[in-house]
């Protein structure tokens, strides 16, 4: 089993409270959500040991050594930003630890925009309803566990 970390600090909350259908009907698969605490720039971080197979600058995903994919997706609609306020900190393609610098980014700009700046954390390919986060309604700390699939 692989844990995976928060890579954000702030709320929990389930992914069917996210405010788009594909992260709520855990189309992608399941997970959990994090609403960022943080009011300026921060640093979002690798919620897991392994190879980052893709990077944009609203989204990575993750794939330990076990097979494992992560997906982070950094806020709702953000795509649409073509990049503009996020900053790459990683390579695609290389390796990355639990707790690396990846995204540099500021979600309380992304709220002013008029976007949500929610956190999906999902675990790629998993069936609807798989992971199950004691988490859910709690805080957490950038590094704290979120989930063990």
């Amino acid at each position: 089993m692989t844990d995976v970390l928060a890579p954000v600090a702030g709320a929990v909350h389930a992914l069917a409270d996210v405010p788009d259908p594909v992260f709520a009907g855990e189309i992608v698969g399941s997970g959990v959500a994090v609403e960022p605490s943080a009011d300026g720039p921060e640093v979002v971080v690798s919620p897991l040991d392994g190879t980052l197979v893709k990077l944009h600058p609203h989204a990575f995903v993750v794939v330990s050594a076990e097979g494992t994919g992560v997906l982070v997706h950094l806020g709702i609609d953000t795509v649409q930003l073509a990049g503009e306020g996020f900053e790459l900190l990683a390579t695609e393609g290389g390796p990355v630890a639990a707790g690396a610098p990846v995204i540099r980014w500021d979600p309380a700009e992304v709220v002013r925009g008029g976007r949500s700046a929610v956190v999906p954390v999902v675990l790629m390919d998993s069936t609807p309803g798989s992971v199950v986060a004691p988490t859910v309604g709690s805080t957490v700390a950038v590094g704290d566990l979120l989930f063990s699939p």
